[in-house]
């Protein structure tokens, strides 16, 4: 797949991708031309636009063998983040928007989304288990520190004592850590930061508006002195690029109070693999084939590997060793708690005015 030319009257600053390739389910591709008129076009700063969507439902559910959760939810679709190898990126195909500059600069919020959340918590049959979130987007993107809608959803399930684990890179996660605090003291909270790297350079050329590795680590700090068990999630690793930084990430993360440790190697689904590839010949062309051919090794002589049991570990001998590596270091840094056990028994409607007391 070949990627349209970039735009020359947008101004990019501080983007992953570099151009908007068509979503797969599009009919039709456009494609610049000269009109033969020798005037300049305008250039204008590409800024991101936010719209809201007035979701009908919230808590999605999925069946995968590859993950430990039954039902998530996503506050946000798009993310201003930016990170280029984000596996999030073909959802935005089902907009009809690109999965390349769309995905970043066009945001999608669902404000409603704690309204909904208590709605369908609160349907009778509704069987508890926690809910994961971050799954797909981050709910802690830029956009959150004005719009509070995770917020909103972490008082839900505050109030109704409703277990929640949450992946996140975004520093806002740290206004959170009342609420978040709280409901680890009851076993009903848990929170996965993701560190792909220790250098600041390559992290802005990777997650442009995602936070700086110090400020992931402070996140890290901040919620463990809360009580909140802290996973850091070293993914995705980059072959050539971020791998040998495994150990180091590990152990930065574990002085900074995480109690727990995971680690995915990159994917790169459907528009992904393409965006990645003139990323790292954007910023690392020296190195571009040599990262490809490593991935290719882990996934089967494919840029990717969608089966069940393979696209979250890859396979052969260049998976194998780096799966080694990482129980190796987490042994030796006492990383190896395992996934925190949630406490679904408290789980009721919260008191209402009006509810009568009870005696015990």
């Amino acid at each position: 797949m070949s990627l349209p030319p970039r735009n020359p009257d947008e101004i990019l600053r501080a983007r992953g991708a570099d151009s908007r390739p068509a979503a797969r389910f599009e009919p039709y591709r456009t494609e610049r031309e000269d009109d033969g008129w020798d005037i300049p076009e305008d250039q204008a700063l590409l800024r991101t636009e936010i719209t809201q969507e007035r979701a009908r439902s919230i808590i999605t559910r999925n069946t995968s063998p590859d993950i430990p959760f039954d039902r998530s939810l996503n506050p946000y679709r798009g993310c201003e983040h930016g990170c280029i190898y984000c596996f999030a990126r073909p959802s935005h195909a089902y907009l009809g928007l690109s999965p390349g500059l769309d995905f970043e600069t066009r945001i999608v919020a669902k404000p409603n989304a704690p309204e909904l959340l208590a709605a369908e918590i609160g349907r009778r049959g509704y069987a508890v288990a926690p809910i994961a979130f971050g799954t797909n987007t981050d709910p802690y993107q830029p956009i959150e520190a004005k719009l509070g809608i995770m917020r909103g959803c972490l008082q839900v399930l505050h109030d109704w004592n409703h277990p929640l684990s949450l992946v996140t890179r975004g520093a806002t996660v740290m206004r959170d850590a009342d609420l978040l605090g709280a409901m680890a003291a009851k076993g009903q909270a848990m929170v996965c930061i993701s560190l792909t790297t220790l250098d600041a350079e390559l992290a802005r050329q990777m997650e442009p508006r995602a936070p700086a590795p110090a400020t992931r680590l402070r996140m890290i700090r901040v919620l463990s002195d809360v009580g909140v068990p802290v996973r850091v999630m070293v993914a995705p690793i980059i072959p050539v690029l971020t791998e040998h930084e495994l150990e180091r990430i590990m152990q930065a993360a574990r002085d900074a109070g995480a109690s727990a440790a995971g680690m995915i190697p990159i994917r790169l689904p459907l528009e992904v693999a393409p965006l990645f590839r003139d990323w790292l010949e954007r910023h690392h062309p020296g190195k571009a084939a040599h990262v490809m051919a490593r991935i290719q090794a882990m996934r089967g002589g494919r840029d990717n590997d969608p089966r069940f049991g393979k696209r979250m570990r890859g396979e052969g001998h260049e998976a194998d060793l780096l799966h080694q590596r990482f129980r190796l270091a987490r042994k030796r840094l006492g990383l190896v708690r395992e996934a925190e056990v949630l406490d679904c028994s408290r789980f009721s409607p919260p008191p209402r005015a009006g509810d009568q007391l009870t005696l015990f």
